[in-house]
């Protein structure tokens, strides 16, 4: 079952829990009420699993690829990891499904707090359009996630300073104001995650 929990203001080693002290744990209601949603599946059957082909047809997900990432065959590993741990937005809602390994995707709530979601096999999780968030293995260093989408899989990105898109409507996102969005793109199919310049942040 998927942990989370509010996280300590250290900058130090982001692949480290970085748990609140005292701690503050999160529950899947309040993560659901930022917008997050959650399922617990079997990956060894991920190709074929009912469970999985119900909630693709339920959400409309009929995209999918699969991302590798491990320091081991990653070439510029520590500068991609980088990358993903970038604060970001998308226009459209992003899927991931953990088929091996380990990490923690980071979201914001309604106060811009740091809340840290730990996921590791079979868990799957849909964060919602607008909400800002961040990438990173855990010290594991090995992940292997199903990234599912309603489209073709290329989904508009920018970094903190995208309040005045519509996809940020509400606390953060009231009062508009200027941005300068970047609109980049990601390759499909199998891969090991070699993001090259102008490939989007897959996460």
């Amino acid at each position: 079952m998927v942990q989370a929990w509010y996280m300590d203001e250290s900058t130090a080693d982001p692949r480290k829990p970085h748990r609140a002290q005292p701690d503050r744990p999160v529950s899947l209601e309040q993560l659901r009420t930022l917008g997050v949603l959650y399922w617990k599946l079997d990956a060894d059957k991920y190709e074929n699993d009912p469970e999985l082909e119900k909630i693709r047809k339920m959400r409309n997900y009929s995209w999918m690829d699969i991302i590798t990432i491990c320091k081991d065959t990653l070439p510029n590993y520590e500068e991609k990891i980088k990358m993903f741990f970038e604060e970001h937005l998308h226009l459209d809602e992003e899927i991931r499904y953990i088929l091996e390994g380990s990490g923690y995707f980071d979201v914001r709530d309604k106060e811009d707090k740091w809340i840290r979601i730990s996921m590791e096999k079979g868990d799957m999780i849909t964060l919602p359009a607008g909400i800002y968030h961040r990438f990173t293995l855990d010290e594991k260093e090995q992940w292997e996630v199903e990234h599912l989408d309603q489209g073709s899989g290329s989904s508009g990105q920018s970094h903190q300073g995208a309040d005045c898109w519509p996809a940020r409507a509400g606390p953060r996102g009231e009062d508009g104001g200027g941005c300068c969005p970047v609109f980049l793109t990601l390759s499909t199919g199998k891969q090991q995650a070699q993001v090259r310049p102008s490939v989007r942040n897959p996460f």
